[in-house]
């Protein structure tokens, strides 16, 4: 059986890009995994580190949750310029290596502005994943980018759908701490895979070299599309955080008194990371004969359609049927955002504008929940969901007229 090889354009070494997928798969997993350990009881260790009234307790869960991704948005394009002159695989090192530290140091704070400190921290070494999309998205053959990064996305997303469970589990056998140093040992392990497993040929670019940043957008095929996916990754997350602050009230207005609701609100918040799991890969596969751009605005508007009668259910079954559709929708949107992204930069930038639109991401998780709370709080649950909506359908429309103006780069045959 032939090996799957791609040569970059820097020099002859070959470079088993399946492989690189499969174990940045496993890292990007092991990531989500370590960061959705600690959110099921990150409120119990904020109230461990003495914020014991609820108002205090309130803020102060909302603070560290958000400052994590406030940071990351402001150093991403930092980290995505260095890797553009150093390398992915270098910056994949220092993020695993960089978390698993700071997740340690956690485990041993004393009170809360210690633990608020390294969550910024934590923000300012990220970026695995999108590094990893980017290391994967300049090495894979351009007719087969859509699969490979819609089966790259599923890591992540797998991962931090196990990891609020076995974070529970842990917390309550072993203690809050112990998760820590559970989560520090599972980014060391990435760490050290990452290092003996992939691959890179890239030759270090001198920083008098490097495009200044005003001159990066010059270079790009598309600047107003690529900025359009930029806006549509934000608006992705926003989506998807404004109504996580709401989810378990607004199922318990709809059940009423039950007593397993954790479960129930549990399972519909699960639902549609198991369905973009299912479905990333074949989107993205038919996203490579039809075009993302395609997948992209069918896809939301599709959302729109899921998320609008979201407002107007009776029954928790229902909306759970509804999430899991959506879900379904949403593993397109994102490895059909990054496939046009790579479609129309240059592996020499690649770095960067990955890095820029993981800051749009962050920024979406910023202030997506907060959307949610203000909104729910002046109108109630079910506006969340046609706020929400209107806000997606403004972005397909958004995205339709952007992409009617542009051409679609031809995608170069190739042998692999």
């Amino acid at each position: 059986m032939k090996k799957t090889v791609l040569t970059t354009p820097s020099n002859d070494v070959p470079i088993n890009w399946k492989r690189n997928l499969y174990v940045a798969w496993i890292g990007c997993f092991l990531t989500g995994v370590a960061f959705s350990l600690v959110m099921p009881f990150l409120p119990l260790y904020v109230e461990l580190l003495g914020i014991t009234s609820p108002e205090k307790l309130n803020l102060w869960s909302g603070i560290v949750f958000s400052i994590t991704f406030l940071f990351s948005a402001i150093a991403s394009p930092f980290w995505g310029g260095l890797a553009d002159r150093k390398g992915r695989k270098i910056m994949l090192l220092r993020s695993a290596l960089g978390m698993a530290i700071v997740m340690a140091l956690m485990g041993l704070a004393s009170n809360i502005w210690q633990f608020l400190v390294l969550r910024a921290i934590l923000g300012l070494l990220g970026g695995f994943v999108p590094n990893a999309n980017a290391l994967i998205a300049t090495q894979v053959p351009r007719n087969k980018s859509g699969w490979a990064l819609g089966t790259l996305s599923t890591g992540s997303v797998t991962g931090a759908l196990i990891g609020p469970l076995i974070g529970g589990l842990l917390a309550d056998s072993f203690g809050l701490r112990l998760v820590f140093f559970i989560t520090a040992s599972i980014l060391f392990l990435c760490f050290v895979m990452t290092l003996f497993y992939v691959q890179e040929s890239f030759i270090p670019v001198q920083r008098k070299d490097m495009l200044h940043v005003r001159h990066v957008f010059f270079a790009l095929k598309n600047p107003r599309l690529v900025l359009a996916l930029f806006v549509t990754s934000m608006i992705i997350q926003i989506a998807t955080g404004s109504i996580a602050p709401i989810l378990t009230l607004y199922v318990r207005e709809l059940a009423g008194s039950v007593q397993n609701l954790a479960f129930i609100s549990g399972l519909i918040a699960s639902v549609p990371g198991v369905a973009a799991m299912m479905s990333a890969p074949r989107l993205g596969r038919l996203g490579d004969r039809i075009g993302p751009e395609r997948i992209l605005i069918f896809m939301l508007i599709v959302s729109v359609l899921l998320i609008f009668p979201m407002a107007l259910v009776q029954s928790p079954w229902q909306l759970g049927v509804l999430r899991f559709l959506l879900g379904a929708a949403d593993g397109a949107l994102l490895p059909a955002v990054q496939t046009l992204l790579i479609y129309n930069c240059s592996n020499q930038i690649a770095g960067r504008i990955f890095s820029y639109n993981q800051s749009f991401r962050d920024i979406g998780n910023v202030s997506g929940p907060l959307m949610g709370a203000v909104v729910s709080a002046h109108w109630g649950f079910r506006a969340v969901f046609i706020v929400t909506a209107g806000v997606v359908l403004f972005n397909a429309i958004y995205s339709w007229c952007i992409q009617r103006q542009r051409k679609r780069p031809r995608i170069p045959a190739s042998d692999n």
